[in-house]
């Protein structure tokens, strides 16, 4: 795909190619897709003077030797687009290529002529490049352009020959085998990150192993959480997350409540990884053995749920590398190791790793083994703790080394900091990224933030993953809302976002107490101590978040980000938006009340175009959520929502055939 290697000729330098989309830094990072996505390719491809010009894009997987090339097609102000599936996961790689096209140059000025005498002499022309090309060409093929230029050169009336010399089907066969001659290419080859689907649509269920036991007060174990595998199946997740599994350093642990001082039997924090029985490739002894996590991923496997673990590179003081390799660490004055801060606040309990050390390449080579150790086991999904507060160039070495040797396997990073570390780990090539959702809240903000998410450019690099909580966040917003705003933030984080989810049970079961005023941290929280859940209640909100999961499974809309748009609603405590799955036939509009104190009501103006609707259009409205039919007209219809019912409508839009089909569409199903 590249020019000669004699260097560039006349004719390639004429040709411009430039302003080449999609690509992320000009190339310098790929863009990302999963299996039987497509590449929409635009660039902007002129040369000076009239001379017509050919663009094609090239495109094929790493491991194939061979390019599969296609024409683009001119969109006009010299825009080009083509397009590519990518059919399996890995890297593929696609350019960009443009030459000066002497036919379709001739092919043009002849249509301009008009003078009988220019268009024999424009003839003659055309029928030596055709004859050229026809010696490239075998069989039919050759005969066919062979007896087109014979028809050019003879003498007959214009018209018959503007006809014969116009015939597209003829050029189309001409153009095949014309002489290229030294095209103009990219200075580099750009790349696609291809990866399963699941990097674009799951739903992610975080789970604390330690308090799964069924007696109060026990340490949980993975059999434990074996017998909850149907529990969170039918609520519909098929990602269940943990928080490291590892034997937990008793030095410094810290108490519940985060307290400074442990009493007996406190269990610590899952993130003081390390002691005697072991390091990150260890597991907690309490919770099993390597073969009983095993049995649990083959368990949850059965039910189509994959297992994440946790990644978090930083040590308790008695993890077995503080002592083997003291090198690793950074040490104070006072010869103590420098602990982990964010004032104000301070982790005792744990040490980081001291990226810049003079073994750094040791420290490197090991932290991958942790990673390359777990996929040994069976793990293909990672939940990387704090990847900002690592060097980017050991996230960029080590996930390219991984998914070299396991292109199936995905990284989720957890990086609540400024907008572009954010951004640049999604380059670097991390799968999916936690984002400000929880701190989203209004209708202009979740607006402007998930517009952003949908339709700009990050969208080619960044794939977000919604949580309206976590172990380490609880919003104001639950605290004070009740029930309506955990199903309120629910729906939103379930119809926003192709990817999302939930810390439980502590979401299903509405956690909601901070442990001081003004704190996003829980009292008893489940990262100090071990909490007993009670599954049962009647006011568990596990069937309401099975229905949206069951909503979301249904309907391809859902399963991406892309066609995410916001409609008009005069009320701004009401936000509406859609989502289309356009070739699927599947249309969802989401209407969300965001006051979760009282009903509020308005006039949605949906842009009809974008729901590939007319203007006049008459069509069905199904509340998915209660089961309700609504017939609605035209832009604009009416709609009330009670927080005390339900928050929100998630309607499956589909036109009527009859007024006969809203007589029957307004009982319930």
């Amino acid at each position: 795909m590249k020019a000669s290697s004699q260097g560039p000729t006349p004719d390639s330098q004429r040709v411009v190619i430039e302003d080449v989309a999609p690509s992320v830094d000009g190339g310098r990072y790929p863009i990302k897709r999963v299996v039987g996505e497509q590449v929409v390719v635009e660039a902007d491809c002129f040369t000076d003077g009239h001379d017509a010009i050919a663009c094609e894009i090239g495109y094929r997987h790493e491991s194939a030797g061979d390019w599969t090339r296609s024409p683009m097609l001119a969109l006009g102000n010299d825009r080009w687009r083509a397009a590519f599936s990518v059919d399996r996961i890995g890297t593929w790689l696609y350019t960009v290529s443009a030459w000066i096209d002497r036919l379709g140059t001739w092919r043009g000025e002849f249509a301009r002529r008009v003078d009988a005498d220019d268009l024999h002499i424009a003839a003659q022309t055309g029928a030596d490049l055709i004859a050229a090309a026809a010696l490239r060409a075998d069989g039919a093929s050759r005969a066919r352009l062979e007896d087109w230029a014979a028809q050019l050169r003879r003498i007959q009336p214009a018209d018959v020959l503007r006809s014969v010399a116009l015939d597209a089907d003829l050029m189309a066969l001409a153009q095949r085998y014309s002489e290229r001659g030294a095209p103009a290419a990219l200075c580099r080859d750009l790349r696609v990150t291809v990866d399963r689907e699941r990097a674009r649509f799951s739903t992610w269920y975080e789970l604390f192993p330690r308090s799964s036991a069924q007696a109060p007060g026990a340490h949980g174990t993975f059999e434990d959480v074996r017998a909850r595998l149907p529990y969170i199946a039918e609520m519909g997740f098929d990602v269940l997350y943990f928080p490291p599994i590892h034997p937990i350093g008793r030095t410094r642990r810290k108490g519940m409540n985060n307290s400074v001082a442990a009493a007996p039997g406190d269990v610590g924090s899952p993130w003081g990884i390390g002691a005697a029985e072991g390091g990150h490739k260890a597991v907690h002894p309490q919770l099993g053995t390597h073969a009983d996590f095993r049995r649990l991923l083959e368990a949850a496997s059965t039910f189509g749920i994959e297992v994440a673990l946790d990644i978090a590179f930083q040590c308790a003081p008695d993890h077995p590398c503080v002592a083997a390799h003291p090198q690793w660490f950074r040490w104070r004055p006072d010869g103590t190791v420098q602990y982990a801060e964010n004032p104000p606040k301070k982790y005792q309990d744990i040490y980081p790793f001291y990226f810049e050390s003079a073994d750094w390449q040791g420290l490197w080579r090991e932290l991958r083994e942790v990673i390359v150790f777990w996929i040994d086991q069976g793990v293909r999904l990672f939940r990387v703790d704090n990847p900002h507060t690592k060097p980017f160039a050991f996230w960029e070495r080590v996930i390219a080394e991984i998914k070299r040797e396991h292109p199936d396997v995905l990284f989720l990073a957890e990086a609540f900091t400024r907008p572009k570390i954010m951004h640049r780990l999604a380059k670097l090539g991390f799968s999916q990224s936690y984002t400000y959702f929880t701190w989203r809240n209004t209708k202009d903000e979740l607006t402007e933030y998930f517009t952003e998410l949908a339709q700009g450019p990050e969208r080619e690099y960044f794939r977000p993953n919604c949580w309206p909580n976590t172990p380490d966040i609880l919003h104001e917003y639950l605290q004070e809302g009740g029930a309506p705003a955990f199903r309120t933030r629910l729906v939103l984080a379930a119809t926003l976002a192709a990817n999302y989810g939930i810390y439980g049970p502590a979401f299903e079961l509405m956690e909601h107490i901070p442990r001081e005023p003004g704190s996003e941290e829980y009292i008893d929280s489940e990262k100090y101590q071990i909490r007993s859940w009670d599954l049962e209640r009647a006011d568990s909100l596990a069937p309401f978040i099975a229905r949206v999961n069951r909503i979301r499974q249904a309907n391809p809309a859902l399963q991406s980000d892309w066609s995410l748009r916001f409609h008009n609603v005069d009320n701004d405590a009401l936000i509406c938006y859609s989502k289309t799955a356009a070739s699927q036939g599947n249309t969802i509009v989401t209407v969300v009340n965001l006051d979760v104190a009282a009903p509020q009501s308005g006039w949605v103006e949906l842009d009809l175009a974008a729901l590939h609707l007319r203007t006049d259009a008459t069509y069905q409205m199904h509340d998915l959520l209660s089961g309700a039919r609504y017939p609605w007209h035209g832009s604009r219809n009416y709609v009330r929502l009670d927080p005390a019912r339900a928050p929100a409508h998630i309607l499956l839009c589909s036109q009527a055939r009859s007024e006969r089909d809203f007589e029957t569409s307004r009982e319930l199903p």
